[in-house]
């Protein structure tokens, strides 16, 4: 790796976080759903609950953690818990979505309605065993790199990365929630169902490889 500078950490976590970023999976997918019902602040609200788990994630690196993320035991926990859970958020949208013809409520039964928006974030994320992988590889490296520097090094990297998971998803929640005042309530929940079905998959996808690990 290049020799280890505030700049060069920063803004190579912050590109390699795009590429994390905009790559499909659960978080992108909630992001779209809840824009399409709540407008543009799930998208940053879905974040900060991501980076609370981000932030904890580096603290554990930095004690130590990286070890324990690369056992198959742990691998195949996180697969099988997270992917039951992803069929379930994806159960519950296509159910509030399915011939349903009322308007997009304002009241769906996710975790952002009963008030926990950041737990959500965290849930997610947490659902998602390359996540896990991606931190046990890509940000463990990344982080014994930037302790070169000190704490200020670990502070640029993990504001490089978390902003481009903010920018991103703002991104697409504004995009989501513009796009409510001239497309009817029809495609979104079209939209909704779409989501729902990824999820089905991908939750069925991770609950095999989780069984796969524990075996």
């Amino acid at each position: 790796m290049p020799e280890a500078t505030i700049a060069i950490i920063f803004f190579t976590s912050l590109v390699v976080g795009f590429s994390g970023a905009m790559a499909p999976g659960p978080l992108l997918t909630l992001d779209i759903a809840e824009s399409a019902r709540r407008g543009f602040w799930a998208g940053p609200i879905l974040v900060l609950g991501h980076g609370l788990l981000e932030l904890a994630m580096v603290v554990g690196l930095v004690g130590g953690l990286s070890h324990l993320l690369e056992k198959s035991l742990v691998a195949g926990i996180v697969g099988l818990g997270g992917g039951l859970f992803l069929l379930w958020m994806g159960y519950s949208i296509i159910r509030s979505n399915w011939g349903n013809p009322a308007a997009l409520s304002d009241d769906p039964p996710t975790m952002l309605a009963r008030g926990n928006p950041v737990l959500a974030g965290i849930l997610v994320s947490l659902s998602n065993p390359y996540w896990l992988l991606w931190w046990a590889t890509v940000g463990s490296s990344y982080v014994v790199w930037a302790m070169g520097v000190g704490i200020v090094g670990l502070i640029a990297f993990y504001s490089g990365h978390i902003l481009s998971d903010l920018s991103w998803y703002s991104l697409v929640s504004l995009l989501v929630a513009s796009g409510r005042k001239i497309v009817r309530d029809k495609v979104y929940r079209g939209l909704l169902l779409a989501c729902g079905i990824f999820l089905l998959g991908l939750g069925g996808y991770f609950v095999f490889s989780g069984i796969r690990f524990l075996r």
